[in-house]
């Protein structure tokens, strides 16, 4: 089954956690997350559980005013399992320093976080087979 799930999102201000509006990295998890949950209802129709990560690398900083996407896809499939690879690209960039309210779309997006986790999908609970 090939299936891939983006989201898209805009890191504001309240996302900002360090000085200089650095964004922290647990933000791209909980993005990650979210797609898990969406790749977890396409496929089985129940929302599962996050079991666990078994790899995260933060590759680039993201800051407030960054857009993010995420992507997702499921690699492996077991009775309940469902292991999953994740990356998180920055997309359009904030440029403070050009003013409050400038930003640029990036002509290559930049690979700011990747990992690989595993949900899992009780066997009771999954409606689609």
């Amino acid at each position: 089954m090939k299936m891939e799930v983006v989201i898209r999102l805009r890191m504001g201000a309240e996302d900002a956690h360090y000085g200089g509006q650095l964004v922290d990295g647990a933000k791209m998890l909980h993005l990650f997350g979210d797609v898990a949950t969406e790749l977890l209802i396409r496929r089985d129709g129940d929302e599962g559980l996050f079991r666990a990560y078994e790899s995260v690398e933060f590759l680039a900083p993201v800051y407030a005013g960054d857009y993010i996407e995420a992507k997702g896809k499921i690699v492996k499939e077991g009775n309940t399992s469902r292991t999953m690879e994740f990356e998180a690209w920055k997309v359009i960039r904030s440029q403070p320093e050009q003013g409050p309210t400038a930003a640029e779309v990036l002509a290559e997006p930049i690979l700011v976080c990747k990992a690989k986790g595993t949900c899992v999908t009780p066997l009771d609970l999954q409606r689609k087979k």
